[in-house]
């Protein structure tokens, strides 16, 4: 267990090293990106996937995206997602999957009408090819995650793990962030999304992932924190992460992973017995000083412009008129394009050309809930109702997975603000799908039923 312990450590010592040595030579990046499915094969193939290491490679990915994103080392802006793809394809080789994971084989056959419109699309000068995985692309690594993922038994040790690797490349673009921009208050000066404190990168993004890295080191501290050094570390790295991500000024990352928090505190509540009721209230008590105590820094190094941003207020302290920065005007769009082609949607991707035509620039979607709708028309439809119900089918025989409620949150709030932008909520929505054992079993920890 001590091995364990300085493992931890020594990893979140290596991620920081990472951000330094990218920082300084930026190339790098694109080395980590060449180099990291190399070295994932290697271990699943060595391992032939015996303890769902395809879980391990795919959720590290996912914590590395925007960082990869952000010093331009991914190859192409749905490398990760591909990459992801390619692995849960590997651990199906090695493990099979669950034959009534076919409901999103089904899914993937609603998206065809769609795919099959845009196709054939004579109005529009555009690059289907392109079209089609810029906007599928998200889609389908979902439904191949959670085909892997389906009704999959996996330990609740063995799940954190999974979070965990999510979570150290966070760490690396958290680091990354300071080492770009150390300084806050030198670069805040409005109350509008801040590419400067995002690394000069999509505040949205940069936001999404940081807010997941919030609710892993919550995770960490809360349940995982043995001793003082652990209670100090995880206690740390929660509150730097949760301040680089409240002063990107993208409120949506944020908010999701407070509701995260507060979805898991519900449900490690309600399974509580009296002794945990108890000890509960200290770790509530001890959750709100941290919030409070966060916060007041951020609102102290961006000089109260933090509190005008979550109040829906310019600098000057005036109500904006829209609530999701200008968002609502696209997904009324997007609901007007649905309801002029109700069946098929107006194909895969050219909801965009059309807003082109209305907006007179290219504006793409940022809610995936109606882009589906407009995009694909009523087998849309059909294939998100697919999506919201079935995990909950499966969790009511799957009531140890604590996790589930803040994977399904995080899944349907941000495809609500960055749409499917980057791999995170495919590949979180899929982790929905577990099944998870919290016992502790006499054989060792890392064995999976």
């Amino acid at each position: 267990m001590k091995n364990t312990k300085l493992s931890y450590t020594y990893l979140i010592i290596i991620h920081a090293i990472i951000a330094l040595a990218v920082f300084a030579l930026p190339f790098l990046s694109k080395v980590l990106a060449l180099i990291l499915p190399i070295v994932g094969f290697y271990v699943v193939n060595k391992t032939k996937n015996k303890n769902n290491e395809v879980l391990i490679v795919a959720a590290y990915m996912i914590g590395v995206e925007v960082f990869l994103r952000m010093t331009d080392g991914n190859f192409n802006n749905e490398y990760i997602k591909f990459n992801v793809i390619f692995f849960m394809f590997m651990g199906m080789i090695y493990s099979n999957f669950s034959t009534n994971a076919f409901i999103y084989w089904f899914f993937l056959i609603l998206l065809i009408p769609g795919i099959l419109v845009t196709a054939t699309a004579t109005d529009y000068d555009v690059d289907v090819k392109k079209f089609l995985i810029f906007n599928l692309s998200g889609p389908v690594c979902l439904a191949i995650s959670a085909i892997y993922t389906f009704k999959r038994k996996i330990l609740f040790s063995n799940l954190q793990n999974i979070v965990v690797a999510m979570g150290l490349p966070i760490i690396t673009t958290t680091v990354y962030l300071f080492l770009y921009n150390p300084s806050v208050k030198e670069v805040v000066t409005g109350t509008q999304s801040n590419f400067e404190t995002s690394g000069g990168f999509g505040p949205n993004q940069v936001s999404t992932i940081l807010g997941l890295g919030i609710f892993v080191f919550f995770t960490q501290l809360i349940l995982f924190s043995k001793t003082k050094k652990e209670i100090f570390l995880n206690g740390f790295l929660l509150l730097f992460v949760s301040y680089r991500g409240i002063v990107t000024f993208s409120r949506g990352g944020i908010i999701t992973a407070v509701v995260m928090i507060v979805c898991l505190m519900f449900l490690l509540y309600y399974f509580s017995n009296a002794k945990g009721k108890t000890k509960f209230s200290l770790v509530f008590i001890m959750t709100a000083l941290m919030a409070a105590g966060i916060w007041t820094y951020s609102s102290f190094q961006t000089s109260g412009l933090i509190e005008k941003r979550y109040a829906n207020q310019d600098a000057a302290g005036r109500t904006k008129k829209d609530n999701l920065g200008g968002r609502e005007e696209i997904i009324d769009s997007e609901f007007k394009i649905f309801m002029d082609n109700p069946i098929l949607g107006v194909g895969a991707g050219m909801g965009k050309e059309i807003r082109k035509e209305s907006f007179g620039a290219t504006v793409a979607s940022h809610n995936e809930i109606s882009r589906m709708m407009s995009e694909h028309g009523l087998f849309g439809v059909f294939g998100l109702l697919l999506l919201f119900l079935t995990p909950f089918i499966l969790y009511v025989n799957n009531r140890q997975h604590l996790y589930f409620l803040s994977f399904y949150v995080f899944w349907l709030l941000t495809i609500n603000h960055a749409a499917m932008r980057t791999a995170a909520p495919a590949f979180v929505y899929a982790l929905t799908l577990l099944f998870v054992q919290v016992k502790i079993p006499e054989k060792p920890e890392t064995s999976i039923d």
